[in-house]
């Protein structure tokens, strides 16, 4: 075991690496940074240090493994290089773990191969997971690697939340069922919001609506989550950037049959040209909200049906909490957009849900109270910290307080 006490975060995306260096005694970023556009022509890296200060480099990372060597280069002239002997581990986060992750894993080669074999229900994000793996395993084949998984916070919702109702039999036979994603997310702000309570996550009922370009919802009871919005892929759900979120499985037979649409043509719809960018050919929120205000009714359109769908998971989740103590919004949208909280919790004052206007309009990075002092229901803005709670998590299980 590492006496270190630095956690090395690496997010791997299909070209790029997101990394970030915390020191577990206080939670400090001693570095963090982008490695993007890797195997293309304009390959950019952008390090910040613990100051604030930003070094850019722009050149062709070539692979993964280029990218990393760069990174590692950048922490070395910081003076924190991975040869460090303060460096007690690397966390990866990992897409989908299945049935068989659900808990921070020290990866080995068996770990490795069970990732590889989920590929199939993650065919977007496992791969680049896996790259990221084995290169920073190439790097330091000494130090614990430490997967921490997407989906393991959800995978304490019970059976006939998890379950599609189709066929048990071809189901198990194929891994279908809902799995959930955004978990460190959803797991690192259902504990926020006890703490901005004053309570323990235990005395806690929270739905957490994390909104990105990518959204999710979930239902945490006493910090165990009980239900979530995306399922055995990402795609279900709410209305995303680019993702259409809950659609009738009929549409694709549809489109299939009478449309004469591929497979691969009906997924590529759903997953990359749905949601707000198929609703008006924009999927950041912040130029449809610009647009819904000067009178666009294609970005109207949008933001309404973004809404609504958001408003049907609040209802939906109060309804299987039963006790509602607190709404989170977290991620990009949900931090920022504060029309859209607006929105989405307006008319819900019956269950004890209101939103006070002045308190909303409030821009902080700090977790705050945006509810008026009556409300039954807590409504708050925390920010999410996915880096810090995979550091976390790869540190307890390393020493042992897994």
């Amino acid at each position: 075991m590492s006496a270190g006490t630095r956690v090395l975060v690496l997010n791997a995306g299909s070209s790029s690496v997101k990394y970030q260096l915390i020191d577990m005694l206080d939670g400090a970023r001693l570095a963090s940074g982008l490695v993007e556009r890797i195997g293309e022509a304009n390959g950019r890296l952008v390090h910040t240090t613990r100051a604030g200060d930003r070094r850019e480099r722009l050149e062709v990372f070539a692979d993964h493994a280029a990218g990393l060597k760069s990174v590692a280069e950048e922490l070395t002239a910081d003076g924190l290089g991975l040869d460090s002997p303060e460096l007690a581990a690397i966390g990866h986060r990992v897409v989908h773990g299945g049935m068989r992750f659900t808990a921070p894993t020290l990866i080995d080669d068996e770990v490795l191969a069970e990732v590889r074999r989920l590929v199939p229900v993650a065919p977007l994000h496992n791969p680049a997971n896996i790259t990221g793996i084995e290169v920073a395993r190439a790097l330091r084949p000494d130090l614990p690697q430490v997967a921490v998984f997407d989906t393991a916070f959800h995978a304490t919702m019970p059976e006939h939340a998890a379950r599609y109702a189709i066929d048990k039999a071809v189901a198990d036979e194929h891994r279908v069922r809902r799995y959930g994603f955004h978990g460190t997310s959803h797991q690192y702000v259902s504990r926020a919001t006890a703490e901005l309570l004053g309570k323990a996550p235990a005395e806690v009922n929270v739905i957490v609506l994390h909104l990105g370009n990518g959204g999710s919802a979930s239902a945490v009871a006493g910090g165990v989550c009980v239900d979530t919005s995306m399922g055995l892929t990402p795609l279900e759900g709410l209305v995303m950037g680019t993702r259409s979120g809950d659609v009738d499985p009929g549409v694709v037979f549809h489109l299939h049959r009478v449309g004469g649409l591929s497979i691969d043509e009906i997924d590529n719809l759903l997953n990359r040209r749905s949601g707000l960018l198929g609703l008006c050919g924009d999927n950041d929120m912040r130029e449809i909200m610009r647009r819904a205000e000067e009178g666009d009714a294609d970005a109207r359109l949008a933001f309404d049906a973004y809404v609504h769908r958001l408003r049907k998971y609040i209802g939906a989740y109060y309804a299987v909490l039963g006790r509602v103590d607190a709404i989170a919004f977290t991620a990009g949208v949900g931090e920022n957009a504060a029309p859209v909280r607006a929105a989405a919790t307006a008319g819900l004052e019956e269950l004890g849900i209101s939103v006070d206007p002045e308190l909303n309009s409030v821009r902080s990075g700090e977790a705050r109270v945006i509810s008026p002092e009556y409300a039954r229901v807590t409504v708050a803005v925390v920010p999410t910290d996915e880096e810090l709670e995979i550091a976390q998590q790869a540190f307890a299980l390393v020493h042992g307080a897994g």
